[in-house]
């Protein structure tokens, strides 16, 4: 699980930073824990401090400010992630003694943070299981991208087909937010490269199971097939 903390002694720039964080976190499929520190002080005095993956840290904090609560945390956590949060740019060149990856200058700008977002992730290489997400009526269903073979549509009713199961849910193919070996190949299926086994004319075999293929979309499945199977 990923562990992402927010420290800054403003509650209202918490909140309105975690507000952006949590749903690009949820978009990526990752599975992840939010926490959140009024200071310095209260951050390092928690148990969880060791085990800090990304650290959102407020520089001007009282008592204790950010630089050096980063100084003290950098003694028992060195693969953690840090962003400093700061009015001021002139305080950002402080970041590199403590190996700090970026900054983000208050207001907050919804780009910016989820641009650092994902350079931070990209940073940790992070080895958490990627999910996709499924919300129903019952409650949020988890599918390991990795077990995914296809998508298909009927209607407003999307079905996602595993190697184990289905789920069926509400939506539409165009508006899934998926990794690049997932691709649209007829108006109704989309499908997991990795499980494409073998492309014909007009369908596709995918984990055995046949699949039809557009005229529209046979090129760039061609073109997508080739490289996945080449790399």
């Amino acid at each position: 699980m990923l562990k992402v903390v927010c420290c800054d002694d403003e509650k209202e720039m918490r909140k309105a930073l975690i507000k952006i964080i949590e749903p690009a976190l949820q978009l990526e499929g990752l599975d992840y824990q939010v926490s959140e520190f009024s200071s310095g002080e209260e951050l390092l005095s928690s148990r969880r401090q060791e085990a800090i993956d990304l650290l959102f840290l407020d520089i001007e904090m009282n008592t204790l400010d950010g630089i050096e609560t980063a100084k003290r945390l950098r003694k028992i956590n060195q693969h953690a992630v840090i962003v400093f949060i700061t009015a001021f740019a002139d305080f950002v060149f402080q970041g590199y003694e403590v190996k700090a990856l970026n900054y983000l200058l208050k207001p907050y700008g919804e780009e910016k943070i989820i641009e650092v977002l994902h350079k931070a992730l990209d940073e940790l290489e992070t080895a958490q299981p990627k999910y996709f997400v499924v919300e129903q009526k019952a409650g949020i269903t988890k599918i390991a991208l990795k077990d995914i073979c296809y998508f298909t549509s009927d209607r407003r009713m999307l079905t996602v087909v595993t190697v184990k199961d289905s789920c069926t849910f509400y939506g539409k193919l165009s508006e899934l937010r998926l990794p690049d070996h997932f691709l649209r190949i007829h108006n109704r299926f989309l499908v997991n490269l990795n499980y494409v086994d073998q492309v014909e004319s007009a369908f596709l075999y995918c984990n055995r199971e046949q699949l039809p293929i557009s005229r529209k979309y046979r090129q760039s499945l061609m073109v997508s097939f080739a490289k996945n199977m080449l790399g």
